[in-house]
């Protein structure tokens, strides 16, 4: 089946958001490989990339009424980070599976001013669609484990809400179809989806996608991508909780349930590389295997080779272990010279002498918490109807992330097409506390032995 060519949607549907202030100086760059003599390279604007406005605070408007699905830590920053977008927002619906969570999440919401009434407080599997039935909600965001982040995505979609929906999308590439048909019909209903890739609503990161779109490395030949840090959370299971309710509240170190940690972190850095150069993988070799995690089923390190058209590569990199190098980074080398993307305070752009071409100007452009950024980005398109939606640029990129993993489990090169087509899902059919008999804790997939997808 010959590769299908999915561009990113990036430059269409955020095109319409006003500009903020922009230091960039955009330069016309001609790539002898791409160009034939004498013509010049188009020099693109911020506008014409789709570059987001990048106000502190989201344009005022009619009230936003918003509930939160998943009431975990990351569910409970998201929804704190929401309610700093604009004043004239509030949280009035949470879901969630356990009490005890949802207690917190009320708890710190009160300490910003917004209380949560019992009526509207959900527990179970099903506490999402109840929500979804609300018709005063106008937004959910969507932070549980990713395994459920698909169905919940779908329902949304389905209500006619605005979403902001945590990455990754999908643990396997069932979620990710789910989720890419849902984005379409999200498209046709006016809807704005905001996705949790944060670097995305970066100031720098964008600033310097725009002076790469303009040749200053000139043609991108590879890029490297890098999440290694050390050990993460977990939780040793308890003698009163199921099997069940284990896996979830130690989600993160369950593959069905997150993914493995090439999707749940790596998946940003991955994102970025996907962004900058504008094309899928043709096919991955991936490499890795559990070293030192005390619980879960997943790996604790990843190597993939990414394989694309006209002999471009991509190396990724995922480690979660003590006392190893640390590196968070993404880097994207051109024929000219290297865009350097730390998320951190020094993105620069240099040649292969060391010569800086570029530096993004942090003195005089502070770039905001981009936690908080992307709720101001979801504020502000909803109240002037700009629409934006991110759902599918996050669903291609964790199909990335979900190719490496796969590859690395099986050992086996896995093209794109392959993982586009695969009916691989993780996770149980029907969702009930108790006993899972399909989770084997600590048995993980063996390259050379485990099925290819």
């Amino acid at each position: 089946m010959k590769r299908r060519n999915f561009l990113t949607n990036m430059t269409l549907i955020g095109a319409g958001i006003p500009l903020g202030v922009s230091s960039v100086a955009v330069t016309s760059c001609t790539s002898s490989s791409s160009q034939s003599a004498g013509e010049v390279a188009k020099s693109y604007t911020p506008e014409e990339l789709g570059m987001f406005s990048f106000v502190e605070v989201a344009p005022d408007g009619k009230p936003l009424k918003a509930a939160l699905i998943g009431c975990g830590d990351r569910g409970t920053g998201a929804a704190t980070q929401f309610l700093k977008a604009e004043p004239n927002v509030s949280i009035i619906a949470l879901a969630d599976l356990f009490p005890d969570r949802m207690a917190g999440c009320r708890n710190v919401l009160k300490d910003c001013g917004n209380e949560v009434q019992d009526a509207n407080c959900f527990l179970g599997f099903d506490a999402y669609q109840k929500v979804m039935a609300m018709d005063e909600v106008d937004v959910v965001l969507l932070c549980t484990p990713t395994h459920f982040r698909p169905e919940h995505f779908k329902a949304a979609v389905e209500a006619g809400k605005h979403i902001f929906m945590e990455k990754p999308c999908a643990v396997d590439p069932v979620g990710i179809r789910t989720v890419i048909a849902a984005s379409k019909v999200a498209t046709a209903k006016g809807l704005t989806v905001i996705a949790g890739t944060q670097r995305r609503h970066r100031k720098d990161y964008w600033e310097a996608y725009v002076q790469v779109k303009n040749g200053l490395i000139g043609d991108i030949v590879s890029s490297s991508a890098h999440w290694d840090q050390g050990a993460w959370w977990n939780k040793a299971k308890r003698p009163e909780w199921s099997d069940m309710e284990y896996c979830i509240r130690n989600w993160f170190n369950i593959k069905w349930l997150s993914g493995d940690h090439i999707l749940d972190q790596a998946v940003h850095n991955i994102d970025v590389v996907t962004w900058f150069m504008g094309e899928r993988p043709m096919r991955a070799v991936g490499f890795g295997g559990r070293a030192q995690r005390l619980t879960g089923d997943i790996y604790d390190f990843f190597s993939v080779d990414y394989y694309y058209e006209h002999s471009k590569r991509m190396l990724a990199t995922a480690r979660q272990i003590d006392g190893c190098e640390g590196n968070i980074s993404e880097q994207v080398y051109g024929t000219k010279g290297v865009a350097f993307l730390n998320n951190g305070d020094d993105i620069k752009i240099a040649d292969y002498v060391g010569n800086v071409l570029w530096k993004y100007d942090y003195q005089n452009h502070p770039v905001k918490n981009p936690y908080e950024q992307e709720h101001v980005h979801l504020v502000g398109s909803i109240r002037l109807e700009k629409k934006i939606n991110q759902a599918e640029d996050l669903a291609y990129s964790t199909q990335v992330a979900i190719l490496g993993r796969e590859s690395a489990y099986t050992g086996k090169s896995i093209t794109w097409d392959e993982i586009m087509a695969s009916t691989l899902r993780y996770g149980p059919e029907k969702y009930e506390m108790g006993a899972m008999p399909f989770y084997k804790e600590g048995e993980v997939p063996k390259p050379g032995k485990a099925p290819v997808a």
